[in-house]
């Protein structure tokens, strides 16, 4: 936007702004102060469900929120903190009394204690309200109680969380473990159906963790995508998070698949083998061809008799899922009907509870079950790879990814619409990667109507997430305390900042994260205020380290050993080429081709030189690189990515991340950030250094490469210890 288009903030607009958290300047990523347009922030208002209509609107809103909790008895939820004393305000009629009991998890009712602590009443009508205000005791049991407050003409009830002081991520992981990091379709094996699968990542983590020693197992989320083509790519844009995609599934390890008649099987096997040879080639990953053939196949399975006990333990899993499950496969189904695009749906199926849903229900109950069932099938093979994962010895197993959002008519848009923000999408501000900017097109929460539901959709959704992992790692955890929006409309660097309330939110994952053992990695790069990080430090969460984005003020590598302990370390991540691709300046010459620069290439060039360089003299400095290397040459560039690991291993980090391309010797990136077709995001098959895709048998058989970099991980490992350096 130019300085001739440029509104500023007034005085009123800006105090409505901060009572709904809406930033009006923030600094970006190298500290400069930036300034936020008063189209942007009333753009964003108007999403959050603000009414600026009419002259005296920001006046009358502001009034409305200032009077907000007074016309309430209680708060819509309390959260709590192990070890801390909060205060409980309770609203009642001026002079009456109250008191207030909590009713535990376990059954057993606790009354709380009322704190001398003055609130001036205020005028309501023709009534006074006061405030009480009570303890909420800091020793008082974790979970999800509930808290009442009785007076002489009134009652009100609401859901009291009591969450974890901090995580312990020793607890879990010990002094260190190391890992594979792997984007899970590209991830196959010779019988993979032409994706990677649930059934390659526990052989991978089977044979890390019993034959190399790796400790976890990070793979990409596998949240659900649209049933219907084409199907979306990125597995950071799912449909919902809460559920998952069934095209991971392995066919021949659902139980009923033995069932099956021998004519059907060979015509399964027939699709299953044109599929198979796919795994050989460099043709671009196609999850639509992928998902026809399995869908046919599952639905051949799903026909199939179950005896009583499986059929039990479908309806177990389906009780435990609750409603949320049952509105997913309702939003799976209508899509079956009407087609993928929900704006051509009929007009009575555009949200759930409507009388046209309830008969869409009743006609197409089995269609309703088959995405249910899709659903049990995948809770049961992840379950089993978490088990294969700790058989083989590993510490944490399988990690998960959590993506930041979901597809704007998807089926948490569908169904969460309430909770949901419209006209305005999450994105991130420019930085050095991405210097236009970023719109990931997907709704953020809505801070005040998730308050108001007691952050029990946030809750399911890490529930069931969590059920089978040993660790989660979050997508850009920024988002838990503030989200970049732009409004429709308009580009991302036109977007600002919105907070959310991050006690509640860090509280809610660590209470369902220990209650699930689960370790927890944030990722917490990008525009990140220092404070933030140590938020996350003192509620046990670890943070991340990329060797690329370690550096010191002045710009040159920063020494591993002056890392963070609480991270998990890595070379790379997905959001840039694999590391041989790095050092031959891929990120540079994607970007430059698909418009994204907005300095001159050769700056860039000079820029990825000069760090480069300054990783090289460090390396060399500290004996991982010999000092005449050749980096123009393939050996050269292998003794670079070896060293490069062996820095990053030396790191007092708690985990060490090994992204599975560099084993390979891979060029290509995944994802080109701020890209949708213009670049084959998600889709680009698991190559060599020379361009040849390989499969994990070529990994099984222990290739130069793979040795060198996880003896150079472990070896360091060792010498850390050795050394004293674990904290």
């Amino acid at each position: 936007m130019s300085g001739s288009e440029f509104k500023a903030v007034d005085e009123g607009l800006a105090r409505l702004a901060a009572a709904h958290g809406v930033a009006i300047e923030y600094l970006d990523q190298v500290g400069h102060r930036v300034l936020v347009s008063a189209t942007t922030v009333e753009a964003v208002l108007r999403s959050l469900g603000v009414d600026l209509s009419g002259p005296d609107a920001i006046a009358r809103e502001l009034e409305a929120i200032r009077l907000r909790d007074w016309l309430r008895m209680l708060p819509p939820v309390f959260i709590a903190r192990e070890g801390e004393l909060r205060r409980l305000w309770v609203h009642v009629t001026h002079g009456q009394q109250v008191r207030v009991q909590v009713d535990l998890e376990s059954g057993a009712r606790v009354d709380l204690e009322q704190l001398d602590w003055y609130v001036e009443p205020i005028a309501l009508g023709d009534r006074f309200v006061g405030e009480a205000s009570f303890a909420i005791p800091p020793d008082l049991p974790l979970g999800w109680h509930t808290a009442t407050a009785v007076s002489e003409d009134e009652t009100a009830s609401m859901p009291l969380v009591m969450t974890p002081r901090r995580l312990d991520a020793e607890l879990i992981a010990g002094d260190r473990q190391w890992g594979f990091m792997t984007q899970l379709y590209a991830t196959r094996s010779r019988g993979s159906w032409g994706l990677g699968d649930l059934h390659d990542a526990g052989a991978l983590a089977a044979w890390s963790g019993s034959e190399l020693g790796a400790g976890f197992l990070l793979i990409n989320p596998v949240h659900a995508a649209a049933p219907t083509p084409p199907m979306a790519p990125s597995p950071y844009l799912p449909v919902t998070r809460r559920f998952t995609n069934p095209i991971y599934l392995r066919i021949e390890d659902i139980p009923e698949f033995d069932g099956l008649s021998a004519p059907v099987r060979e015509r399964i096997g027939q699709l299953a083998r044109a599929l198979q040879k796919r795994n050989g080639t460099d043709e671009l990953l196609d999850r639509d061809a992928v998902w026809a053939a399995k869908r046919v196949t599952l639905e051949v399975i799903f026909e199939l008799a179950r005896t009583p006990a499986r059929n039990q333990e479908f309806a177990r899993y389906r009780e435990l899922e609750g409603q949320g499950l049952r509105d997913f496969a309702i939003w799976c189904a209508i899509g079956d009907t009407f087609g993928a695009d929900a704006k051509k749906w009929p007009s009575g199926l555009s949200s759930p509870g409507s009388e046209s849903v309830s008969g869409f229900c009743a006609s197409q109950g089995e269609l309703i079950d088959f995405h249910c069932w899709l659903q049990w099938q995948m809770d049961q093979q992840l379950a089993r790879l978490q088990e294969t994962a700790k058989g083989a010895g590993m510490a944490i197993g399988l990690m998960q990814d959590l993506a930041v959002g979901v597809h704007p008519e998807g089926a948490d848009a569908w169904s969460m619409h309430g909770v949901l923000a419209h006209g305005v999408s999450v994105g991130a501000p420019p930085d050095m990667y991405n210097q236009v900017g970023q719109d990931w097109s997907q709704p953020p929460w809505l801070p005040a109507a998730l308050a108001e539901a007691a952050f029990v959709p946030y809750r399911d959704m890490l529930r069931t997430v969590l059920r089978h992992a040993g660790g989660l790692r979050i997508d850009h955890v920024l988002g838990l305390f503030r989200l970049w929006l732009v409004p429709a409309g308009m580009p991302p660097s036109a977007g600002t900042f919105v907070k959310l309330d991050h006690d509640a939110m860090l509280g809610i994952l660590c209470l369902e994260a220990q209650r699930a053992g689960v370790l927890v990695v944030g990722e917490d790069l990008g525009t990140v205020e220092s404070w933030v990080q140590e938020v996350l430090a003192d509620r046990g969460i670890l943070g991340t380290s990329i060797l690329w984005f370690e550096a010191n003020p002045d710009g040159s590598a920063k020494p591993p050993r002056d890392w963070r302990r609480e991270v998990l370390a890595s070379v790379c991540v997905h959001d840039l080429p694999p590391t041989a691709g790095f050092l031959r300046d891929e990120q540079v010459r994607i970007r430059a081709e698909l418009g994204l620069l907005t300095h001159p290439v050769e700056d860039e060039l000079a820029t990825a030189a000069k760090e480069r360089d300054s990783w090289a003299s460090l390396l060399i400095d500290d004996g991982y690189l010999p000092p005449d290397v050749d980096l123009g040459t393939d050996a050269g560039l292998e003794d670079f990515v070896v060293a490069l690991h062996r820095a990053v291993a030396a790191a007092p980090a708690r985990l060490i991340g090994v992204s599975l391309p560099d084993i390979f010797g891979d060029r290509r990136a995944q994802n080109q950030p701020g890209t949708d077709q213009e670049y084959p995001n998600w889709r680009v098959p698991m190559s060599d250094g020379n361009g040849s895709v390989v499969v994990l048998e070529d990994l099984f058989a222990r290739p130069e490469l793979l040795m060198r970099l996880v003896g150079a991980v472990r070896g360091e490992q060792r010498n850390v210890e050795r050394l004293g350096l674990m904290l």
